[in-house]
């Protein structure tokens, strides 16, 4: 009898059912972690001065998602000031505007709104 190095038909299949397994089991953590953190608190967050028309819409570089005058947001690349500037062109007037649950400075959301 010869030894080789190769596996036999059984334990090549072994081995192809273990990666197809393993690799199922790593995309479904990878995606159902997912909603959870869609699910939790928004990047941004801000209250206009008068309700938006739109409920989702694209201003500054962002996807929002607004309900009445309160509109949603997730993380982009820009500093929070020229997101809000473009809310503010998109929507009107920004009542409040919030990164991570912590509101912008007063003169910085003037200039926001100027």
């Amino acid at each position: 009898m010869i030894n080789t190095l190769s596996l036999p038909r059984t334990g090549k299949f072994a081995v192809l059912a273990s990666a197809v397994l393993y690799t199922a089991m790593t995309f479904g953590v990878v995606t159902s972690t997912a909603p959870a953190n869609a699910a939790g608190t928004p990047y941004y967050s801000a209250t206009l001065a008068a309700p938006a028309g739109d409920e989702t819409a694209v201003a500054g570089g962002v996807a929002w998602s607004c309900e009445g005058s309160t509109c949603v947001a997730g993380k982009a690349s820009a500093r929070p000031l020229r997101i809000c500037r473009g809310l503010n062109r998109k929507f009107g007037e920004v009542a409040t505007f919030k990164v991570l649950g912590q509101a912008i400075p007063a003169e910085e959301l003037a200039k926001c709104n100027a």
